[in-house]
């Protein structure tokens, strides 16, 4: 039997072999992947389009490596070599960028702990920009020039669709993030998935396909192109001007969610919005459920408060209509004619009999007193004078007099009457109206005829257009008595 290795000491045995085989090497290629994290180490990928080589650059490399100047010549301290030769310039860590041609010295390890080997780089020049980068900044440019890119032509994303197509690789990591981000937000949807390619030469040509079957069933409201993270080869294929025609005729609001967060492709400049990641692109599609609870919950208060308004100022119109028909309703009126006419009479009494006995007697009393002072003569005189007086107080205040009022009172009885019984009359119509008017406003007053409020359920809102609902949507409705469930068969708007 031969002799078994662990992996441990077959990765040691492989890490010797090829440290001792290329103890320091020139490498070329593009970087892709360039990460800078807080250690100042810098990780990046060197790939030349057939094959990637993963590279790390410790930050005490990056400090020896700086070039010395000697007489203007730039001279590798490492090496002894001038860089000029080479065709380069010295890099720093800062100064390196994703898409950068550049040669690496350094020496090929084995980093064990995951048995993948890597080029440990020394020193870092700059060769240009890949070929790649021009070719993703031509294209860029030449779709800005079309107007591929203006903000004016870019469409609205539904909130919350209930219909969503998706284009991606049915077996990534992208279509799982993207559903399980989906199954906890928004009120629930139907998301079909178009399989394609999504890295290769095919992957364009299938992308665009995907792309324009979607747009041409008109089954979604939007359609969401995802494809998890990679270097820039493995996302060339959404950097494509086939695909980048494709999103731009299509008809559906078109979301992107392609690579990380600092990964942008020439379809991210074409789609009408722009998601950072896979699960980003969900999370721009639906809001989370405890915010719809919220709003629902707001909703509700305000609806609430907004008819607790609504009823108190009809309330407060009817208690005003009750009090000004109480104030002119004919019983007031006779009322106050009563106690006006109550208040002549007793006037008219003090004005025209107390008053008049009143005076005559003082005259009697005077002529008494005359008499006895003046004697006959005189009394005569007075006496004749308290007699015109007393007939002009008679045809003043005596009883021809109260029966000309008592019959202009009369007359005003029957006057006032008459008005009082139109007034009420003109009021009970005004209250009837009201009352009718009142009765019209009631929002379940149809119910009691045999009507219905339908309500989409989940959303709560009121079923209008058979359009606004498919096969399957659940329905809630409302009757006089009761609310009843219901799931639609079938949807058929009217004919114009």
């Amino acid at each position: 039997m031969s002799n078994i290795l662990t992996v441990s000491e077959l990765t040691k045995s492989v890490k010797a072999l090829l440290e001792a085989e290329f103890p320091f090497v020139w490498v070329r290629g593009q970087v892709s992947n360039l990460a800078r994290p807080a250690s100042g180490h810098v990780y990046f990928t060197l790939t030349d389009g057939d094959a990637a080589l993963s590279v790390v650059w410790f930050k005490s490399s990056q400090a020896s490596a700086e070039s010395v100047d000697r007489g203007g010549e730039r001279v590798n301290p490492l090496t002894g070599e001038i860089e000029e030769e080479r065709g380069g310039t010295a890099l720093t860590g800062s100064g390196l960028e994703d898409g950068m041609e550049v040669l690496c010295a350094g020496r090929l390890n084995v980093y064990e702990p995951r048995g993948q080997y890597q080029l440990v780089a020394e020193l870092v020049q700059a060769r240009g920009v890949g070929d790649l980068a021009v070719a993703f900044e031509a294209l860029k440019k030449k779709l800005a020039a079309k107007g591929y890119f203006d903000e004016d032509r870019k469409l609205e994303l539904p909130r919350d669709p209930k219909r969503v197509a998706v284009v991606t690789s049915k077996s990534g990591a992208a279509i799982r993030d993207f559903l399980r981000i989906a199954d906890t937000r928004g009120t629930g949807a139907e998301i079909r998935i178009y399989p394609v390619l999504v890295q290769g030469d095919r992957a364009p040509a299938q992308i665009a396909a995907a792309l324009d079957q979607v747009d041409g069933e008109g089954w979604a409201e939007v359609v969401v192109l995802i494809r998890g993270g990679g270097s820039l080869e493995d996302l060339w294929a959404f950097n494509t001007e086939e695909v980048a025609d494709a999103i731009y005729r299509a008809r559906l609001p078109v979301l992107t969610g392609v690579g990380h967060e600092p990964d942008v492709s020439i379809a991210d400049f074409v789609a009408d919005k722009r998601a950072a990641t896979p699960s980003h692109a969900a999370q721009e599609l639906w809001p989370r459920r405890e915010t719809l609870a919220q709003k629902v919950d707001v909703l509700d208060l305000g609806l609430a408060r907004a008819y607790a308004a609504w009823l108190s100022g009809k309330e407060g119109g009817f208690e005003h209509l009750r009090k000004a028909l109480v104030w002119l309703s004919p019983q007031r009126r006779l009322e106050r004619m009563e106690d006006r006419f109550s208040a002549l009479m007793s006037r008219l009494q003090g004005a025209g009999l107390d008053h008049y006995f009143e005076r005559a007697e003082q005259g009697a009393r005077a002529a008494e007193g005359l008499s006895r002072a003046f004697g006959t003569h005189k009394l005569d005189g007075l006496s004749r004078d308290a007699a015109g007086l007393a007939h002009r107080l008679d045809r003043a205040f005596g009883p021809g007099r109260v029966d000309g009022l008592a019959g202009a009172v009369d007359g005003l009885g029957r006057r006032l009457d008459k008005s009082g019984r139109g007034a009420a009359e003109t009021a009970t119509q005004r209250l009837a109206v009201l009352e009718t008017a009142l009765r019209g406003l009631d929002p379940e007053g149809p119910l009691d005829r045999g009507y219905a409020l339908v309500r989409v359920a989940g959303t709560g809102e009121f079923l209008r257009d058979p359009r606004r609902v498919t096969k399957g949507d659940a329905l809630d409705i409302t009757v006089r008595d009761g609310r009843v469930a219901a799931t639609v068969t079938d949807t058929r708007p009217n004919e114009e």
